[in-house]
């Protein structure tokens, strides 16, 4: 007779293990409530780090009655596919989304690397030659941030995930530590975006630095580096003020008007630096105004936080999309998207009237930071739009939508209602475990491409 560990053991081998390892074992449920938001303890000291100690999961009781009948084979399955799958949040947003990826997260933490062992999250994409490579940030064991790098052909599939970190911020002030834990940190590097303007030699990077407050640093590596994976990036700038938090600063993927631009807020309104280069001297630093709209007090995003991803260049406009809270549940990040004019990004054309991702799948909830959305990555691809995310601040995720359709969407301040991929239908009229197995194991090989022993 098989035991309740022997079926988990079964399942755990075959629906994306890594991530329920992550998802259910480093941050755990509480057994009053769905979710917990978990609370990080830990001692800082500049001299002595300490990585804050993340939350256990808890002892469960103890089952005398071990053994099962076969008419429980099924009832477990169902009981974690449900959970893991198909488990969503209350929300009263909980209409309105992007595509999930069925395979998210599409990365997790990986144990194995001491840099990235903890949370990895936040990614920065460029598209070249039809690759899609991702630069994500990742917290190890000394609650250091730096920056990892993947790359998909498809754009949800990893086809390969370097085992080093290929960028750590070379500090500039002798103040790299922050007085608050940012993102699950200390210091280092966070939340990279990436560009490549006008299919020049170069790609440009920003980022927040923990250097004299949290700043915005920029730096360039070569496109042919950058592709065979020689490291070699530019000297980093910090281009924002010291003793100051700034965040969210993207750059255009084109010149307007035949200058670089640099979104760097976008409340009360959007503001953009126009320059000739990006070669900024010492000491030389864009003035960042930022401040609540309050006239969106009575909408879904009655606190905007800041731009998401580098904007997208479409024949309506530029696709911008962007961090917000709503005052009346301040406890979740969403995603919402504005289209601004081609030439003049700072005037806003049409703004969505909802958020088009709402936390409510358990990987946004159960990790570092529960009911965050944090996008930094979007690219078009056959049509589509593909948003690449940090879910709870501990895995990186995937998003997509038809690109015409949502503009259409988007234009006509139409609520934007989208259908969510789900793993395929599976035929439990057979009790037996080891044909259920098999079953799952046959029908999402191809997209888990995970070797079930």
């Amino acid at each position: 007779m098989l035991t309740r560990k022997d079926i988990k053991d079964k399942i755990n081998r075959i629906i994306k293990p890594s991530a329920k390892e992550h998802v259910e074992t480093i941050w755990p449920k509480n057994e009053d409530t769905d979710y917990i938001k978990p609370k990080s303890s830990g001692i800082f000291n500049k001299a002595n780090f300490i990585r804050p100690i993340l939350p256990l999961k808890k002892p469960r009781r103890k089952n005398t009655k071990n053994q099962l009948s076969p008419n429980h084979e099924l009832h477990t399955y169902q009981q974690f596919h449900h959970k893991i799958k198909h488990h969503k949040l209350s929300s009263k947003h909980h209409h309105h989304k992007l595509n999930r990826h069925h395979n998210n997260p599409i990365m997790v933490p990986n144990t194995d690397n001491w840099w990235e062992s903890h949370q990895v999250f936040n990614p920065g994409v460029v598209e070249i030659d039809g690759k899609i490579h991702m630069v994500y940030r990742s917290i190890g064991h000394d609650g250091e941030s730096r920056l990892g790098y993947a790359y998909s052909l498809n754009g949800f599939d990893i086809e390969l995930r370097i085992s080093y970190p290929i960028y750590k911020h070379k500090m500039v002030s002798e103040n790299r530590y922050y007085h608050n834990e940012s993102g699950g940190s200390w210091g280092g590097c966070e939340d990279p975006r990436l560009v490549r303007i006008d299919q020049e030699d170069r790609i440009y990077m920003t980022y927040t630095a923990v250097d004299n407050g949290l700043r915005v640093g920029i730096t360039s590596i070569d496109v042919d580096d950058f592709k065979n994976q020689r490291w070699r990036w530019a000297r980093p700038r910090l281009i924002s003020s010291p003793n100051a938090v700034n965040k969210n600063w993207v750059i255009f993927p084109e010149k307007i008007n035949g200058k670089y631009a640099i979104l760097h807020s976008i409340s009360p309104k959007i503001s953009i630096e126009y320059r000739d280069n990006l070669n900024f001297k010492r000491s030389e630093y864009i003035e960042c105004y930022y401040k609540n709209d309050k006239s969106r007090k009575e909408h879904w995003d009655s606190w905007v936080r800041g731009a998401g991803p580098p904007p997208l260049k479409t024949k309506h406009g530029w696709l911008i999309f962007y961090h917000a809270m709503d005052a009346k549940n301040p406890s979740q990040y969403l995603l919402g998207a504005m289209l601004t004019d081609l030439n003049d990004p700072t005037k806003i054309i049409h703004r969505s009237k909802y958020p088009i991702l709402v936390p409510d799948e358990i990987y946004e909830n159960q990790g570092f930071k529960s009911g965050v959305i944090y996008a930094s990555g979007a690219i078009i691809k056959d049509g589509n739009i593909i948003v690449y995310y940090g879910g709870a601040d501990s895995y990186v995720c995937a998003a997509y939508t038809n690109l015409y359709e949502f503009l259409n969407k988007l234009m006509q301040d139409e609520e934007i209602k989208l259908k969510n991929s789900l793993l395929p239908n599976i035929n439990f009229s057979n009790l037996n475990i080891n044909k259920i197995t098999n079953n799952i194991k046959s029908k999402v090989a191809t997209s888990f491409k995970r070797k079930v022993r």
